[in-house]
């Protein structure tokens, strides 16, 4: 190490512990360390002629030394610090203004003009390929947000993180390009996937709020408005029910008088063969009316369940407390804690009132399906039993239908 780049060093510690501001926590002096450290990198992996190699660990050692009076056009506040440093060392103009473009080349935007410049300019970003990455970019938004009052959501400083490394920032040198492309893509990439898992959870949280938002305007309905809907609904239902089991009940009875009176008084006559012409009529009349006794039983019998249930049930909301086909096994302890439970929350009594005007339902529609059938056995039966009687008496009568 030369000893001017030993003077420059030493000139840098005693600057930045003195006049640096503690608010910087990214340019700083262990940026300008790394800086330093990576431009001794490329002249240890190059061929370059010692001046060269002095003048880009000196311009290394300076190029931050602007942030001692403010971020604010820092480069040239650099380039003063260290004209004013070198010409004590009675260094020549030439070679002064030769540091200060390196220093000037590490702005942002500024294109290399030469080999030198873009040896600087990619050591400044160097950390843009390193494992490092994440915790330089923390500092940075620390500092802007401290001194520049730039304050950044995760979502936009992931932005432009991004932004700038695919749209703004490039390696100039061919060292830069081998070394630390494939690091920054990494970066890049973890990213690129950060930010998909962020927009993936504010999407969550979203839903969850309007999912809130939902309930709460669901809330906001006035109680006695949901209970007189639930109260006339299950009426409703509750009336259809029995209409259904009132039908079934007639056509029960009339079958079972038409048997009755079939048995009293058809039956006997059988007995004699002058009657023989009435079996068939008589069997096809009976048959009909059984079919239609059977199918009347069928539409009012009751579906018996288990009757239990267990606090996992209560817990997970899965059972209707308010049918007694699910609880009337139960011990009444049991029962008063379930119905205790489902009248706390207001979500499990509507749901339970809900599942009973549905349930309630599905046995409406099979009840009026089989009493649809049941009135169309007995509709075809009359009719099919009262031309089979009179073919029966027609053929008894002349010996032939015709």
């Amino acid at each position: 190490m030369s000893i001017l780049v030993k003077e420059a060093e030493k000139y840098i510690f005693d600057l930045f512990s003195k006049k640096l501001s503690n608010k910087f926590v990214y340019h700083n002096l262990a940026h300008t360390q790394r800086v330093v450290k990576e431009v001794q990198g490329f002249i240890d992996s190059l061929k370059l002629s010692e001046q060269d190699a002095e003048n880009l660990l000196v311009a290394a050692w300076f190029h931050d030394t602007g942030f001692i009076k403010g971020a604010e056009n820092h480069e040239q506040e650099s380039v003063k610090i260290l004209t004013q440093f070198l010409q004590e060392k009675k260094v020549e103009v030439k070679r002064i203004e030769a540091i200060s473009a390196l220093i000037m080349a590490t702005k942002m935007g500024h294109k290399p003009a030469n080999d030198l410049e873009k040896i600087i300019t990619d050591s400044d970003c160097a950390h843009l390929g390193d494992k490092t990455f994440d915790d330089k970019s923390a500092l940075l938004r620390r500092e802007w947000e401290t001194l520049a009052n730039k304050k950044f959501t995760d979502a936009e400083w992931l932005a432009t993180n991004i932004d700038f490394l695919i749209n703004v920032h490039k390696y100039h040198s061919e060292y830069a390009l081998k070394n630390w492309t494939k690091g920054k893509d990494k970066n890049l990439s973890k990213l690129l996937i950060n930010q998909k898992k962020l927009e993936d959870e504010l999407k969550k949280n979203k839903k969850k709020k309007e999912a809130l938002d939902l309930k709460k305007n669901k809330s906001n309905v006035p109680e006695r408005g949901v209970e007189t809907m639930f109260r006339v609904a299950l009426k409703n239902h509750m009336t259809l029910s029995n209409i259904a089991d009132t039908k079934a009940n007639i056509l029960l009875s009339v079958n079972a008088i038409i048997v009755s009176l079939a048995l009293s008084n058809l039956l006997p006559k059988l007995d004699n063969p002058s009657n023989n012409y009435l079996i068939l009529p008589t069997v096809v009349f009976i048959i009909f009316t059984v079919a239609s006794i059977i199918l009347s039983i069928l539409a009012t019998r009751p579906n018996v369940t288990q009757g239990k249930f267990t606090k996992e049930d209560v817990a997970n909301k899965k059972v209707n407390l308010l049918f007694f086909g699910n609880f009337h096994q139960m011990e009444l302890s049991d029962f008063e804690w379930g119905i205790s439970e489902m009248m706390q929350d207001r979500d499990y009594l509507y749901g339970s009132l809900t599942k009973d005007l549905y349930f309630l339902g599905l046995v409406l529609n099979r009840k009026y399906k089989i009493l649809r059938l049941t009135y169309t056995v007995f509709m075809i039966g009359i009719i099919v039993s009262v031309l089979t009687f009179a073919i029966a008496f027609k053929i008894q009568e002349t010996g032939t239908f015709l």
